[in-house]
């Protein structure tokens, strides 16, 4: 029998389910503190947790430990990391709590338009404020949502019949999904110029961490309202808080950097605090532990493992190109620039690489979208992917055209409803170094995706690299590398340059102009 701990509050579904399997027993203990569960049962095989920390020293305790599993999306109090070096597997359950999560935000917001806390507290006194609690209402008005997940779905359709307009971000965002939610696909930087509500519903991680900050909240409406039911890390709270008092803004939050009792750092810019409530449900707990439970019998009896975190790379393949499957994949994102609205995603493994192509399609899907964690697994990479919309191909590949261990990745965007745009890239590793090979039909590119590279198409002529050297002199920008092909038909020329920093959106865009490209793209590895 495998011993699995659960040192948390959490429906008995999990209990019953992993000990109807018969190979499970079960100790379901709230009442003690993790550390003295540890030291009375050190033979756990998994553990499963709701906001808990696990510790290397916890991992460390626990030498039969092979699974962890976060009953529910976020599993930032896991070490996942030091977990990977001891060969135990950290899998969480996303989407579990999705319908709590969106029914606290349309709660939060109709407790703030029309007063609820303060105006309870005044009734209860005895007092009377009618006039000091007049409200608001959520009909008629604009509604932003960032991160167009599980989540971020159901906040939509949840808000349907308060008769609101509904613009949604997201970089997978199809504008046929968007419709069967009555929403509108933006850019980020359109829904912080014309909502009067923003909800978030990005993950933290390296990049998006600090994402929501000034640059936004300046574009903010006098008097709109932010709510984070997220994660803490994605709200820049110091810009907030000088923003603020000048548009009056407001907060309505319900996560910390640490879930635990004691003072919060937001408190003088949030208009409404809750002790992270999102999936405090009976039906979300209950979702979770099933869950849980049914991922721990799937990855011992069958080696499911869609929902790893923690993953490492895998045996036999050399990191590098699980970097270079990211970095291919994010410069066709950087080449998209503002028309991220994917619609088909198609890759190309060759050589050895065709071996690892469900590993390296995580790396290239988390380069497309911020919000999904690079260390999934191949079955949640396809699950998002369909929750997206976005068609997936990977083509079979012929050895015969003797590129080696390379990888080819195709990103297929909407421009409107009737226009496509496709972006091409090829690359591979040389002598341990990525090389870009190709860009559409720029060929022979042997170009390095690192540091800061501008990219522009043109109508081949004399001339032009001169005009775009100049005016990145003129802004105190050295070219340290340059690459300057024909396409196959010799009309159009591609420049393509990493430069010593970054280069601002105005100074590209002056340069397209002068130089009149086709298009235009400054992207930073």
């Amino acid at each position: 029998m495998k011993k699995i701990l659960i040192p948390t509050k959490l429906n008995l579904i999990a209990k019953k389910t992993l000990e109807s399997h018969g190979k499970y027993d079960v100790v379901q203990d709230d009442s003690k503190n993790l550390t003295d569960l540890i030291t009375e049962h050190p033979d756990v095989h998994a553990i499963i947790v709701r906001s808990e920390k696990i510790t290397s020293e916890i991992i460390d305790a626990l030498p039969d430990l092979k699974i962890i599993v976060r009953a529910g999306a976020g599993y930032n109090t896991i070490d996942t990391k030091y977990a990977r070096k001891k060969g135990v597997d950290v899998m969480n359950t996303p989407g579990a709590n999705a319908n709590a999560v969106a029914e606290e935000v349309v709660a939060l917001m109709l407790a703030d338009a029309r007063h609820l806390i303060p105006g309870d507290i005044s009734c209860r006194q005895g007092k009377w404020e009618k006039k000091k609690f007049m409200g608001t209402e959520i009909t008629g008005k604009t509604v932003g949502i960032v991160g167009f997940g599980a989540i971020g779905q159901l906040v939509a359709k949840r808000l349907s019949g308060f008769d609101v307009k509904i613009l949604a971000f997201d970089p997978f965002l199809k504008v046929e999904k968007a419709r069967l939610f009555d929403a509108v696909p933006v850019e980020l930087k359109q829904i912080f110029e014309e909502c009067d509500y923003i909800s978030l519903h990005m993950p933290e991680n390296d990049e998006t961490r600090g994402i929501i900050n000034k640059s936004y909240f300046e574009l903010m409406k006098d008097g709109a309202t932010l709510i984070n039911c997220a994660r803490a890390g994605i709200l820049n709270e110091d810009d907030f808080r000088i923003i603020k008092e000048d548009k009056n803004l407001r907060l309505l939050n319900d996560v910390y950097p640490k879930d635990e009792a004691g003072e919060k750092p937001i408190a003088d810019i949030a208009d409404i605090m809750l002790p992270h409530l999102g999936a405090s449900t009976i039906e979300a707990n209950y979702n979770a532990a099933l869950r849980a439970a049914t991922q721990i019998i799937g990855l011992d009896d069958k080696g499911i493992a869609s929902y790893i975190v923690n993953r490492d790379v895998p045996e036999g393949l050399d990191k590098a190109y699980s970097e270079l499957a990211f970095a291919l994949s994010y410069l066709c994102k950087g080449i998209a620039d503002g028309n991220q609205n994917v619609e088909v995603l198609e890759t190309s493994f060759y050589g050895d690489l065709a071996n690892y192509k469900d590993w390296l399609l995580v790396q290239v899907l988390a380069a497309l979208s911020d919000e999904f964690d690079r260390s999934s697994g191949y079955g949640a990479a396809l699950d998002y992917l369909k929750e997206k919309g976005v068609e997936y191909f990977n083509r079979e590949t012929d050895s015969s055209k003797g590129y080696g261990n390379s990888i080819t990745v195709d990103v297929t965007t909407a421009v409107d409803a009737a226009n496509f745009k496709r972006i091409s890239v090829r690359g591979t590793v040389t002598e341990g170094n990525m090389m870009i090979s190709r860009i559409n039909d720029f060929d022979k590119l042997y170009f390095e995706p690192t540091g800061t590279a501008v990219l522009f198409i043109y109508k081949d002529r004399p001339g032009v690299i001169g005009k775009i050297g100049q005016s990145l002199a003129d802004a105190d920008i050295n070219i340290d590398d340059m690459r300057n092909p024909h396409d196959l038909s010799q009309e159009y020329s591609l420049a393509l340059m990493r430069v010593s920093k970054t280069v601002p959106n105005n100074i590209v865009e002056e340069i397209a102009h002068e130089i009149n490209a086709l298009h235009s793209s400054s992207i930073t590895f």
